[in-house]
């Protein structure tokens, strides 16, 4: 049998995009003599709907479109993703469902047995689960048709596994000769080689084909890689899609493993995933452009050759907001990085707005000494300028700050914070300066000494980071192990952390919960971001020491 995995670029909602977009892959699949087609996981809805399931007018218009692509079928089938009903009584109102469409009809349905509800997944808050799962016969070939979890819990190879089931081996129990899987599964470094592993391990260990679609994207927050796979019996890869790209894989479900692995460096992928994510962020939510503040820092940097990547240098525009304490050679950098880009470029200073608003606050001030306040007042004057420009040209505002910074609140609430569109905000300091160097490996792009530098807010005389802050390499790597890795802070100690520095991060990152909780939407690259996948009390007194 062939098959085409149709790894196509969905927008939630857009069910007159979505609806096109497989009808067009059907037709190149039919082209390309493939039997079947299958799209990744709500392709018809876009993933993820979130709470538009609850509206009944939502799940019916799906409904509709699911109907208008069955009639559009001939002797090429589909197998697609769309929001079932739940009809069997008492539970919740919708399903996670793939379709089996041909000659005109809707020949069978399945429902996702694993509903994850774990980090950004909230599946279990709208879907019902299916109970059971059986072989769908098509074509002489008896299809096992599975949603994304639903691989994901195979004990050949997850030793710490989330749900009692396996549906994949109810599957080949029940005589399955091949396994198909419609996913929609967020994109972090290392998931790749998790994927390929689990994936590879799963099809040798069931002794059939497997067919994994992928979806490819960026939907708010979430990246989708597409990077979809396809293995023999033995556990050889045949095929894989594109990364980070839209594609159509046809694969012959009889071949036998030739294909190599994705390999590309971490770099590569981190910068194609926020390239991604930052293009579709602001063409789904209609903007055409962007605007941003250039320090003549590494970050604002960074973010600004994204955003040429994404959007094309004539729609990115770089702006510096010089304050007294500004020095020459960051704006020299910040104008050597628009030059370098070639986008358009202006200098607002804000020096008098600084100053009219310390007199018209210096009557309530009094005598009190210039402090963090003071700090805080350039930074959100410049928040000020860059919003009224969005308001007034129509870009969004990107803001520059990294994950490092967001961690222990090194970020002004109402200032850097402010904007549309967190770029870089799951990306640690460290990785800022491996993707900039990156960036630069074949010409200058970033501003050497942008990089070189020593890295300052510039919001007092002589300032620098570290005089508030470990050095980055200390700091991401208690931010790793406490964030991402959920370390006990007496674990971290134990392995030779300073711990000075170990008490000072951890508290920084428990009291910054009020920040983060009001920052732009970022784009999730790690396997732990701060967003909608963490999600912690700001008014607790809960403190680990």
């Amino acid at each position: 049998m062939k098959i085409a995995l149709a790894q196509i670029n969905t927008t939630v909602g857009d069910f007159d995009g979505n609806r096109r977009l497989i009808l067009e892959a059907l037709q190149r699949g039919a082209d390309a003599g493939a039997n079947l087609v299958m799209t990744p996981e709500l392709a018809v809805t876009g993933y993820p709907p979130r709470d538009l399931l609850n509206r009944p007018s939502f799940v019916a218009r799906n409904l509709e479109i699911l109907a208008e692509l069955a009639a559009a079928t001939g002797e090429t089938a589909l197998a697609v993703g769309y929001v079932g009903q739940n009809r069997t009584g008492p539970g919740r109102d919708a399903t996670n469902s793939v379709a089996l469409l041909h000659r005109g009809e809707r020949v069978a349905t399945r429902e996702k047995s694993l509903l994850p509800s774990y980090d950004v997944f909230d599946e279990d808050r709208y879907f019902e689960p299916a109970t059971t799962n059986a072989p769908v016969e098509f074509g002489g070939v008896k299809l096992g048709l599975t949603i994304c979890e639903d691989l994901w819990n195979d004990e050949g190879f997850w030793t710490d596994r989330r749900y009692r089931r396996n549906p994949a081996a109810e599957l080949v129990a029940a005589g399955a000769d091949l396994l198909l899987n419609l996913s929609a599964s967020p994109w972090h470094l290392g998931k790749n080689r998790v994927r390929h592993a689990m994936l590879g391990t799963l099809a040798r260990r069931s002794g059939i084909p497997l067919l994994y679609c992928n979806s490819v994207g960026g939907n708010d927050e979430l990246v989708f890689d597409g990077a979809s796979l396809a293995f023999d019996g033995s556990g050889g890869l045949i095929a894989r899609g594109g990364a980070f790209v839209e594609d159509l894989l046809v694969v012959d479900t009889n071949a036998t493993g030739i294909a190599e692995p994705l390999e590309l460096e971490d770099e590569e992928k981190l910068y194609r995933a926020l390239v991604l994510g930052l293009r579709d962020y602001l063409h789904k939510c209609g903007f055409k452009s962007a605007v941003l503040g250039l320090s003549g820092g590494i970050d604002s940097a960074l973010t600004a050759a994204l955003a040429v990547a994404a959007l094309g240098s004539e729609n990115v525009h770089g702006v510096a907001l010089p304050s007294r304490y500004s020095s020459a050679g960051s704006l020299a950098d910040a104008e050597a990085l628009a030059r370098n880009l070639g986008i358009r470029y202006d200098v607002i200073p804000i020096e008098p707005s600084f100053q009219a608003m310390k007199s018209g606050v210096a009557p309530l001030f009094g005598d009190r000494p210039e402090d963090l306040t003071e700090e805080n007042i350039q930074a959100r004057l410049r928040g000020v300028i860059l919003m009224a420009l969005s308001n007034k040209f129509g870009s969004l505002v990107l803001t520059t700050g990294n994950k490092s910074e967001l961690a222990v609140g090194y970020c002004t609430l109402y200032g850097d914070m402010c904007g549309g569109l967190a770029v870089i905000n799951d990306v640690p300091k460290t990785m800022v300066y491996r993707l900039a160097r990156w960036i630069n490996r074949e010409r200058e792009l970033i501003p050497e000494s942008s990089i070189t530098k020593p890295p300052s807010a510039e919001l007092r005389p002589d300032q620098k980071d570290q005089d508030s802050l470990p050095p980055y390499e200390v700091l991401d790597s208690i931010l790793d192990a406490y964030v991402v890795e959920c370390r006990p802070v007496a674990e971290i100690l134990a392995a030779g952390f300073d711990p000075e520095h170990v008490q000072r991060v951890v508290r920084l990152i428990d009291l910054s919960e009020y920040k983060r909780r009001q920052a732009a939407p970022g784009l999730k690259v790690t396997s732990k971001a701060f967003g909608v996948g963490r999600r912690i009390p700001i008014a607790q007194r809960w403190r680990e020491t």
